[in-house]
């Protein structure tokens, strides 16, 4: 690739146009089939055939899953499937299980493949074997070192995708058994109830029905819980070591959590792609990965010499900012118009984001409908006229600082 690439989730359209306004350089979709985030909202046909050229008018690229584990009785679902899809023109498809691939290379044999970070790719024999088998690029298992990915690029050829960003499964690379154990829904295949994330106490025998907090949490252990990644601290290491695309999890989040992720890291890579040399981190790229809901943040296996501190007792969400509002369109008269996303009163002080880490302040002195008659509350999914600062933009978003949520700068990523 000419430039390390930015990719990013795309959950649903409005996901995927804000991935776009918000500087991924490619976004990473599921057809509704075959993919791991079968709750997500995912794409039918036509919406995929207007994804790919939303995406490609942009000058873009787009990935679609089929990376879940397939059953013998599956495949003539995936067979019919990969026929639909053909004419469609992805970049990509993102593949984990062997018998989807060389179904893939059967049906459309010139279609590009990545393969999943579900395949557990560990070394350079495992990326050479894959691109034998017609692989482009490989993303690798999250349980790799610095060191090791160093030696992986050194040992082969293909693109090497890293993940950068997001949530991390107690099972290794994702390849969790506990849901289809405990709710017999398996997320192998797409339909993860994340049971690694809720509560869990002992209990005693002989003591039925008392529970005993593994940790001083009232609520229970999160023992199964993992925090969150989160290297924008290390991504001068990651593109030295030669990695090719930066990867951001997050397909089920909100388009808050993608516009705020995405522009962060955006403006990272720019940063570095301009001057590899002089490249220094800007504290106010820490302090916008906080204002999302995120878990502990944590650099995961990274160095693997140094105490990867995944699991955490105090491994609740937490976020400082709420998500009050989104930019439909913007009118030279004054007041613009917006869809409010939670609920926000007059008086209160907003703030707006946009691309390329834009930020202004409002006051909300004056809430009226779409229709111009005055509101006392703006209540979510409402249309609302509200005065903007001067280069609000369609798309842009407004969020409100949780009380006592003050940031100092120093509590986003551990390193």
């Amino acid at each position: 690739m000419s430039q390390p690439e930015l990719l990013a989730p795309a959950g649903d359209l409005e996901k995927l146009e804000t991935a776009l306004d918000y500087g991924a350089d490619a976004v990473y979709l599921g057809g509704g089939r075959f993919g791991l985030r079968a709750a997500a909202g995912n794409f039918d046909l036509a919406g995929l055939a207007q994804a790919c050229d939303l995406v490609h008018r942009r000058g873009r690229r787009l990935y679609l899953t089929l990376n879940a584990y397939l059953r013998p009785a599956e495949f003539p679902s995936l067979e019919a499937w990969l026929e639909e899809l053909r004419p469609l023109d992805f970049d990509a498809y993102i593949v984990a299980d062997p018998g989807v691939l060389a179904t893939v290379h059967q049906l459309d044999p010139r279609r590009p493949l990545h393969l999943s970070t579900q395949a557990n790719t560990t070394n350079a024999a495992a990326v050479d074997f894959w691109q034998q088998a017609g692989v482009s690029r490989v993303n690798l298992a999250r349980e790799l070192t610095l060191e090791e990915i160093r030696s992986i690029r050194a040992g082969s050829s293909a693109e090497l995708e890293v993940f950068v960003h997001g949530a991390m499964c107690v099972a290794y690379s994702g390849r969790c058994l506990l849901s289809a154990a405990l709710n017999n829904r398996s997320a192998n295949s797409g339909a993860c109830t994340q049971p690694c994330r809720w509560g869990y106490a002992l209990v005693e025998q002989t003591r039925p029905g008392e529970y005993f907090p593994i940790s001083e949490d009232e609520r229970g252990s999160y023992i199964l819980n993992s925090r969150d990644l989160c290297l924008i601290d290390h991504l001068p290491e990651l593109l030295q070591a030669g990695v090719d695309s930066l990867k951001i999890e997050g397909r089920m989040k909100t388009i808050y959590y993608v516009a705020a992720i995405t522009r962060v890291y955006r403006a990272a890579l720019d940063a570095w792609i301009a001057d590899p040399a002089g490249y220094r981190q800007d504290p106010a790229w820490r302090r916008e990965l906080e204002m999302v809901s995120h878990r502990p943040y944590d650099r995961g296996f990274l160095f693997g010499s140094r105490d990867p501190l995944i699991h955490d007792a105090d491994s609740h969400y937490r976020r400082s900012h709420d998500f009050v509002g989104k930019v439909l369109a913007v009118e030279d008269s004054g007041a613009s118009l917006v869809v409010a996303r939670n609920r926000f009163f007059p008086g209160e002080t907003l703030e707006l984001i946009g691309p390329g880490m834009r930020t202004a302040s409002l006051v909300v002195a004056d809430l009226k409908n779409e229709d111009g008659a005055s509101l006392a509350v703006a209540q979510p999914n409402a249309r609302l006229r509200l005065r903007l600062p001067s280069g609000a933009r369609v798309g842009d978003l407004l969020r409100r600082e949780k009380a006592g949520a003050a940031l100092d700068g120093s509590q986003a990523c551990q390193s």
